[in-house]
């Protein structure tokens, strides 16, 4: 009776006969990355190309139009953004302002949502997509509905504080008010999303720390504290990191509710505002690729300092 050999295997299993030319054994060895290596080209190319070209054209005077001829000026963007108080600076401070209170009351909000929302309870499901619905809107149409919801004039808000008697808020049109009115636009429209992700990540907690803690005589307070807070920390994080660069980013609610320059007196100018209205407004694409390029580093930079913990706790 004939003897049936199976096919020789190389060293690991890999399933690659010993005469295989060398490339189809590296190529085996390296497959996984082969597979995936058009679409990372793919996506390298959207980021890389965009960035290098705006780097480029915050080097020159470019203006009036992007192919228009442009002399290369080297940094001279840089010193005069970076020297400019009247404007770059103070962007700066709206940009930061608006994220850091924005980003404070998502987190707290969002968590005090999730945990009502944790444990079942009769018509859950209804709640949760009542929760959600102001992520179904666009940004556009939410800023737009608010800036009627709180026009001096005929706006529901001002209507309803008049019967308790109180008089009418400027809101949207005030110079010391309309940033943070465009902050409670932002956390009206975005806690929700915050409430997805830690609802997610409360989900997913195991029950035997909880049980054990309770048992132990643990009030809900300290459960939450030291049990429930330090188990949710990583899904925190991604919470904070993801909201807060759309934060950072933040410009179709603020451009919908004041228009160009963030209003008359550049009262909710951020530095995408600002950037967008050099580009478009003025024209000045040197200057404006200047403010880009700053305005990435500073997303960079913030990115950085909000993962800087966590990977000193990774290397422990």
């Amino acid at each position: 009776m004939a003897t049936v050999t199976s096919p020789r295997r190389a060293p690991g299993g890999a399933g690659v006969m010993p005469d295989t030319p060398g490339w189809a054994r590296w190529a085996n060895d390296h497959r996984k990355w082969l597979f995936a290596a058009p679409a990372m080209a793919f996506v390298a190319a959207l980021i890389v190309i965009p960035l290098g070209w705006t780097v480029w054209l915050s080097l020159t005077d470019a203006e009036g139009s992007v192919r228009a001829e442009s002399e290369f000026i080297g940094f001279r963007n840089y010193l005069d953004v970076l020297s400019d108080t009247d404007r770059f600076w103070p962007a700066v401070g709206r940009t930061a302002t608006f994220t850091l209170i924005a980003l404070a009351f998502e987190v707290v909000l969002g968590m005090a949502v999730a945990l009502l929302l944790w444990r079942p309870f009769k018509g859950q499901k209804w709640v949760r997509v009542a929760i959600l619905l102001p992520l179904v809107a666009t940004p556009v149409a939410v800023g737009m509905m608010w800036r009627l919801i709180f026009d001096p004039n005929i706006g529901l808000a001002n209507q309803v504080l008049g019967r308790f008697g109180v008089g009418p808020q400027p809101w949207l049109t005030g110079q010391n008010s309309a940033l943070y009115t465009t902050i409670f636009i932002d956390v009206w429209q975005w806690t929700p999303m915050v409430v997805l992700i830690l609802l997610a990540g409360l989900t997913s907690l195991s029950e035997e720390p909880q049980e054990a803690a309770r048992i132990d005589g643990a009030s809900s307070w300290q459960r939450f504290r030291h049990v429930t807070l330090p188990l949710l920390m990583p899904t925190v994080i991604v919470a904070i990191l993801l909201r807060g660069i759309d934060a950072l980013k933040t410009f179709d609610i603020l451009y919908a509710t004041k228009g160009k320059g963030g209003g008359s007196f550049h009262e909710v100018e951020t530095l995408n505002v600002y950037a967008y209205g050099l580009s478009f407004d003025y024209n000045e694409y040197g200057v404006s690729s200047t403010v880009l390029i700053l305005f990435f580093l500073i997303i960079v930079g913030s990115m950085w300092a909000l993962t800087a913990r966590r990977r000193k706790e990774a290397k422990r």
